[in-house]
């Protein structure tokens, strides 16, 4: 059903990285789950006013919160789709994040207001109808929960969309939420035990951890989160591709929005190359990004000394040093100045924002072990973090 469905609504549906195709993805998504979340509500309140069973009313306003995230998912996903302008020359990608956390704020309150109604329920127990009709109707709302998690985890992981993903992880956790309910109902029918106002606490407090993960979950890139290892991957293969490029450092992915990136990267050459060489090599590399990956690439072109045997011999033994300190330096940027009574060594090096040794430290250290290798070499260290 889920494959006829894509196959009825999107137009070239296999040409994902197409940004209308993914809109079109995620607006399907969108309707499909403002329907099917609206119907399970009517089903659910129904059946709670009639049965007089609160938690299955909060489990009713759970799904009316999803149809409420399926509607902002619609409308962002089309607001995402829009092109860049004037005022937002990055797109306005980011808009599915913002919607997300919109819904995230709502789902909190609307958790807290559950938590009263049930707290009344406790203090005054009133007895829950039994029926198989409740039972039916919840057996269906499960069966309905779980493929609305299969359906959206695989749009997700088609268009790559996080909003979708944790949308799929929301409906599985329903599926637990809506049989806490059924459990309550039928332990409450076996033993005569009041337990619906425990459950309603219980399905409220459920909502409000799912919006405060939500946030999470859309703050972190608003913020600004690592991009994915396997684009990273990607593109340092392709950097490396390139004849005439031999290394690259500082790789920087700046992400406004699903699909819409935005990245730098030193790219090292020969510094015997004839500049003009590099520079096409560069050119070509940053139309080829664009074109190939969609991927506004700006590239900066560093030379690298290869065929002086002092340069390098230092260089070899200074690989040796950091080695020493810890497996985890990256250098790069590695350049000599001689001098008439000593040499300075100047480089970076690229640690990650864990590392044990502050930035102080560590350039103390190394300095200490150059010149313990040569006194007569200084060195000129700056510390950069990985963005990568």
């Amino acid at each position: 059903m889920n494959q006829y469905l894509i196959k009825l609504f999107i137009r070239n549906y296999q040409d994902t990285g197409n940004p209308k195709v993914r809109e079109q993805y995620g607006k399907m998504a969108g309707g499909v789950g403002i329907v099917s979340n609206l119907v399970l509500f009517v089903m659910k309140i129904v059946t709670g006013i009639v049965f007089n069973s609160i938690s299955i009313m909060a489990d009713a306003v759970n799904n009316l919160t999803d149809s409420a995230s399926s509607v902002v998912t619609l409308v962002g996903f089309k607001l995402a789709g829009k092109p860049a302008d004037k005022e937002h020359p990055f797109g306005h990608a980011r808009f599915e994040y913002i919607t997300g956390l919109v819904v995230s704020f709502a789902i909190l309150v609307l958790g807290l207001q559950l938590i009263k109604t049930s707290a009344e329920k406790i203090l005054h127990p009133e007895p829950i109808q039994f029926s198989m009709i409740t039972v039916a109707i919840l057996l269906a709302a499960i069966a309905i929960k779980v493929w609305q998690s299969r359906f959206n985890k695989r749009v997700g992981e088609t268009i790559r969309s996080t909003a979708l993903i944790a949308t799929a992880a929301d409906s599985r956790n329903d599926v637990i939420a809506t049989s806490t309910v059924l459990a309550s109902a039928i332990i409450s029918r076996l033993t005569g035990l009041q337990l619906d106002g425990l459950m309603g606490v219980g399905v409220a407090a459920f909502i409000i951890y799912s919006g405060i993960n939500l946030i999470k979950e859309t703050l972190s890139p608003l913020l600004g989160t690592v991009p994915d290892k396997e684009l990273v991957e990607k593109v340092r293969q392709k950097i490396m591709s390139y004849e005439g490029i031999i290394g690259h450092h500082d790789l920087i992915i700046h992400n406004y929005g699903p699909g819409r990136c935005f990245a730098s990267v030193h790219a090292e050459v020969p510094a015997s190359q004839d500049i003009m060489v590099s520079h096409d090599i560069i050119d070509n590399m940053e139309a080829d990004f664009f074109r190939e990956m969609n991927m506004a690439m700006v590239i900066h072109m560093d030379p690298i000394i290869t065929d002086d045997e002092r340069t390098n011999h230092l260089y070899s033994h200074l690989v040796e040093i950091l080695e020493e300190i810890s497996p985890d330096i990256m250098m790069h940027d590695f350049r000599v100045v001689i001098g008439p009574d000593h040499s300075n060594l100047i480089f970076d090096v690229a640690i990650d924002f864990d590392f044990p040794i502050n930035d102080t430290e560590l350039c103390e250290e190394i300095d200490k072990r150059v010149r313990q290798m040569n006194p007569q070499c200084h060195t000129a260290v700056k510390v950069d973090r990985s963005f990568v």
